[in-house]
């Protein structure tokens, strides 16, 4: 596979950025640790999400902060009829973030901006690789909801709680593998005989664990470097981290 037919398969699309000011209108536990905050109002009529991995920019009050708090989030689900915007919180930890959604009830307001941007990764390769961590799993959630009947998708999650371990529905081939911990996931990577035929890789997680995981798919097993994105969604010692590692070269 050529580099330029290979730069080719995948379109960057900008948005306009917008701050939209929403109200809760659902509050679901999906997991022990994971809760669905499903947001509403007008000023979704115009919104846009076109890739998987989008990320919305979501501004929080903090009592001891002068400027809000932004984190980001997958658009979990977008609902243009219905004027709904899906966002999942994981609980963990006591960072503004996971306070807000563990207290979140419909009612409640909350402001957004984003996605600035879409990755679109056509759904036509011969064979879909995601791979993540409990942050990724909105992303991966999505895109597997999304793939078509057609579709073959091979699945690393590292997700430590097996009771935070959910059905993920699709509609493809999908082979699923879940992880306890990195080092799991790094030798589950390493064991991973990749399928023929021009393949997609897509990985998100922790910066070091990303950058590792690219390593491993790129340098030892091949892939090429023109098919695989990897992006930190988080980075231990970080606050509001978020990183696409590209490749040096």
């Amino acid at each position: 596979m050529s580099t330029a037919s290979s730069l080719s398969r995948v379109q960057r699309v900008r948005h306009e950025i917008k701050r939209r000011e929403l109200q809760v209108r659902r509050v679901e536990a999906l997991s022990p640790h994971v809760r669905s905050i499903t947001f509403a109002g007008e000023a979704l009529a115009d919104f846009v999400s076109a890739s998987f991995d989008d990320h919305i920019k979501l501004f929080l009050d903090a009592l001891d902060a002068a400027e809000p708090v932004r984190r980001d989030y997958t658009p979990r689900r977008y609902d243009a009829a219905a004027g709904e915007l899906t966002l999942e919180f994981a609980l963990h930890g006591e960072g503004p973030a996971a306070s807000w959604a563990a207290q979140a009830e419909p009612g409640q307001r909350a402001t957004i901006a984003g996605p600035r941007g879409s990755f679109i990764i056509p759904m036509d390769y011969d064979w879909h690789l995601l791979i993540g961590d409990e942050t990724a799993l909105p992303a991966v959630a999505r895109r597997l909801e999304e793939l078509p009947a057609d579709a073959h998708a091979l699945v690393l999650l590292q997700v430590p709680d097996p009771a935070d371990r959910r059905a993920l529905p699709s509609a493809a081939s999908v082979s699923l593998q879940w992880l306890a911990n990195e080092a799991e996931l790094l030798a589950a990577v390493r064991a991973l005989a990749l399928p023929v035929g021009e393949g997609y890789a897509w990985c998100a997680g922790e910066a070091g664990a990303m950058a590792a995981l690219r390593k491993i798919l790129v340098d030892e097993k091949g892939h090429s470097r023109h098919a695989i994105r990897a992006a930190a969604y988080w980075k231990r010692g970080a606050s509001a981290h978020h990183e696409n590692l590209e490749d040096p070269a």
